[in-house]
Formats: structure tokens, C-alpha cells, sequence
């Protein structure tokens, strides 16, 4: 359970990632719920995932930071911008490489933290914000000025209000996301199917830790078998204690870790040399009979549950992220 937890909240946290700036935000909304549902239940959290909290933390409340009436802090005064700044403040702890970007976001949600209470008309709360946020540095003093005089102005659209709008924040915001993704690529499943076939004597480390000289055309080959090994193994131990544990197939934690499995697996269709054949080609022209099963799934089980339609349904090398990528597709031509 606590290994399944740990992948869920690395593999939650790339899920906001990936949706931060999406429209209509229903996704996003949707891994937000299931971040904070893990994130308060830790005990504490692990050393090595105290940047997926942060990231997390810091993208649920930048993508509520315009609703003052939002709380995430016990102090009333705290808006959800001025608590992201604290967990931006954490970031920064973690990283030293992205100065730069470091100290833009940081000016950006200060800004954006006065911005906020100025266009719903609570100056007086803009500046008490202000006093909390600046220090007596002179590095933060001719900033601290020209935003205090911005209040006194009690005008939301003076030049550097829209200079750092709150649009330039997300994009900023977005550009760290790729980064950090880029930086950061998860081998927690990797690492703890590992320790199963290890514990199990499998022989699947012969192939994850066998040195071979491989060229650059075949390293991707041997990767993905690697990979492929090693998370059957993990499915098959996870699902293991599912059934030990009596959880119930319709539940939704079920289907979350499925979902999870199947959107960074796909096992179905394996061929001789242990590959998906899925990742043998990368792109398969839908055809009349999937869309119908595809249709015929969301009739049975809804829209979102990808996974679970992709189970029960008739799909040939299809993913759940295919899944909803097609239907997204289906429903604009309809």
C-alpha cells in the first residue's frame, strides 16, 4: 500500500502537470482532488518527494489564485496566491539551477498577490498583503515601492499591473512544469518492481542490471523490455494485494490504479520478442468498429473511466490516453 501510494502521488502529480493549462480544467480538477486526498494522507512526507508535494501544492492554488474566497491556510488573510508563494518558496529551496526562472515566478505571484485584491476592490487587504510579503532588504525595496504606490493609486490597470498579468504567471509557471518534467522523469516503477523481482529471485535484474553494448537503434528496444518486464511484475503484485484486501473491482481506487497501470503500460498484444506492439508503430488509424466500441463504453461506464472502458471493450493496441483522445476527437465531429 505504501509503495502504491507513492507511485500514485508521482504519477498524480504529471497528471497536473500535463492539465495545468487546459481550458476547461475538468481534468485538472479531477487529479486535484485525488492529489490532496494523498498528500493528507501522509504521515509525513518522504525526503525525496518533497518537491512532488510542493509542485502540487503550488499548482492547485496558482490555478485558484483568482478566488479570494478559497481557503488553504488556518490564517483568514492567507490567499490562495500568498500560499502558493510559501510552497514556491520551498521549491526554491530544492533547486539551485533555475535562478532566473526562480526569481520571475516569485516577483510574478508577489504581483499577482496585489493585482488579485486590487480588481475585486479590497485595497485595504493589498496592503496588508504587502506588508507581510517584503522583507527590509533592499534587493525587495523598489519593488515594495512601486507596488505600494500602485494601492494608493486604487487603480488595477496602471502599466506594471498588466506588465506581469496573471496570464505571463501560468505561462512562466508552465515553462518550470517543463522542466521539472523534463528533469525529473519518474523511475519509481522501475525502481520498485526491482526490489519485487529481486526479493522474488525472478531473473527479471539479469536483464534490468546484465551490462550489454547495445547501439542507439536497439537501446530503446532493450529499455522498453526492461520496462516491460519489470511492470508486469508490479502489476501483477499490486493487483495481488488488491484481491487480498477485497477491494472492490467498481470502486474508484480500483480503477484509479488501472488507470494508472494501463497509461504508462500498454501489456495488451505482446509480441514474440516480449514488446508491446503498440510501441512498435506510432500511430494506428482508428477504425469504424473501436469508435463503436468506444461509444458503446462510454454509453455502458461514462465519460473519464478510460481505463475500465478499455478493459471491457474490443480495442487493438489502444491505451486509455488513446481512449480519451479519441473520444475528445469523436465528440468535436459530432
Amino acid at each position: 500500500e505504501a509503495v502504491a501510494a507513492e507511485w500514485m502521488l508521482e504519477f498524480t502529480c504529471s497528471c497536473l502537470c500535463r492539465h495545468f493549462t487546459e481550458p476547461n480544467g475538468a481534468e485538472f480538477r479531477r487529479w486535484r482532488d485525488v492529489a490532496q486526498a494523498l498528500i493528507n494522507g501522509l504521515s509525513q512526507i518522504p525526503p525525496h518527494q518533497k518537491k512532488t508535494v510542493y509542485l502540487c501544492q503550488l499548482l492547485i492554488r496558482i490555478a485558484q489564485g483568482k478566488s479570494l474566497g478559497l481557503q488553504f491556510e488556518n490564517d483568514q488573510r492567507i490567499s490562495p496566491l500568498e500560499s502558493a508563494l510559501s510552497f514556491w518558496t520551498l521549491l526554491e529551496k530544492e533547486e539551485i539551477k533555475l535562478e532566473k526562472l526562480h526569481e520571475d515566478i516569485r516577483r510574478l505571484i508577489q504581483i499577482q498577490i496585489v493585482a488579485v485584491h486590487m480588481e475585486n476592490r479590497y485595497f485595504k487587504e493589498a496592503s496588508e498583503a504587502l506588508e507581510r510579503l517584503f522583507t527590509d532588504s533592499e534587493s525587495d525595496k523598489p519593488l515594495r515601492v512601486k507596488l505600494a504606490t500602485v494601492i494608493k493609486s486604487k487603480d488595477p490597470y496602471v502599466p506594471l499591473l498588466q506588465s506581469f498579468s496573471y496570464s505571463l504567471l501560468i505561462r512562466k509557471v508552465k515553462s518550470y512544469i517543463e522542466l521539472f518534467m523534463k528533469g525529473n522523469e519518474t523511475n519509481f516503477l522501475i525502481q520498485e518492481a526491482t526490489k519485487q523481482v529481486v526479493s522474488k529471485g525472478l531473473g527479471a535484474t539479469a536483464l534490468q542490471n546484465r551490462p550489454v553494448e547495445v547501439n542507439e537503434n536497439d537501446k530503446s528496444d532493450l529499455e522498453t523490455k526492461q520496462r516491460f518486464v519489470l511492470s508486469i511484475t508490479l502489476l501483477r503484485d499490486v493487483l495481488g494485494q488488491m484481491q487480498k484486501c477485497c477491494l472492490d473491482v467498481d470502486s474508484s481506487l480500483f480503477w484509479i490504479y488501472v488507470n494508472c497501470l494501463l497509461g504508462l503500460n500498454n501489456t495488451q498484444n505482446v509480441g514474440k520478442n516480449g514488446v508491446s506492439q503498440a510501441c512498435s508503430r506510432r500511430r494506428q488509424r482508428w477504425t469504424s468498429k473501436e469508435d463503436s466500441e468506444l461509444k458503446l463504453g462510454v454509453r455502458e461506464f461514462g465519460v473519464g473511466n478510460w481505463a475500465k472502458i478499455l478493459v471491457h471493450r474490443n480495442f487493438n493496441n489502444r491505451t486509455s490516453v488513446m481512449l480519451k483522445d479519441r473520444w475528445r476527437t469523436l465528440s468535436k465531429i459530432e
